[in-house]
């Protein structure tokens, strides 16, 4: 009888903060949701502890050496062959001043050799990535999970969600994009758990019908504090910062 193989989650934390990042947390629990209905395995790997070299900007990897980087000597070539190779790929990070963290953003730059040359297209209007993938893979699946310390997700990550567009076309990821998480990790409590027992949930329903629904996102991506609430916190937090000094 033959026996399928499970299916690859690849986890990419950007976060510099590695295994401690507060985003993490929700990336655990969603992938814990995944893994408890079987038939998946997961790897985490975490961008800070890599070795990569910034894109040169040469275009070799459209030219010259066609789908191939030309620097070979870092950790790009691995993590590359783990991108090709995965079923699901869920990127987690903290929103860093309205973008990716630098590190992650390196990274990003060197996947340049895995979309086909810019041949002077016009940008798809059918929601299509604005390049043609070079490695694609029938089913495959992209979740971005991210965690800001802003209320209005909706404003702060247009930027982000503008390049995921462009890069994995627009209806071609699912975006978990959650508020005030940092001090809900900080200070949320029983709410903490509640919360996270969302993203288990999700998690769940995602390996099961390769989606989320709306109704899901958007309880999952609420925030946890009423505005007033949330400014009485963060005016105690940085009142305690400056106590702390230099």
């Amino acid at each position: 009888m033959e026996i399928n193989e499970p299916k690859k989650i690849l986890i990419i934390n950007g976060s510099p903060h590695k295994e401690k990042s507060t985003t993490m947390m929700i990336t655990d629990a969603f992938t814990r949701g995944m893994l408890s209905v079987g038939g998946y395995e997961a790897e985490t790997v975490h961008v800070s502890n890599l070795k990569v070299k910034p894109c040169t900007g040469c275009l070799s990897c459209w030219g010259r050496t066609e789908g191939e980087c030309v620097i070979k000597t870092d950790d790009m070539p691995e993590l590359k062959r783990k991108l090709i190779d995965a079923d699901v790929v869920i990127g987690s990070f903290p929103l860093y001043y309205f973008g990716v963290p630098g590190i992650l953003k390196v990274v990003i730059d060197r996947l340049l050799s895995m979309v086909k040359a810019y041949h002077g297209q016009l940008t798809p209007k059918d929601n299509a990535p604005a390049h043609e993938f070079r490695y694609p893979k029938a089913g495959k699946k992209y979740v971005l999970i991210s965690g800001c310390a802003y209320t209005e997700t909706d404003v702060v990550y247009v930027p982000v969600r503008k390049q995921f567009d462009l890069i994995l076309g627009k209806d071609n990821y699912t975006a978990l994009f959650c508020p005030q998480f940092k001090t809900m990790a900080d200070n949320g409590g029983a709410r903490k758990e509640r919360i996270l027992n969302k993203f288990v949930k999700a998690g769940e329903e995602f390996a099961k019908s390769g989606c989320l629904s709306q109704k899901t996102i958007e309880s999952a991506t609420k925030p946890p504090f009423s505005s007033e609430v949330y400014k009485t916190i963060l005016n105690s937090v940085w009142a305690g910062e400056k106590l702390k000094g230099g």
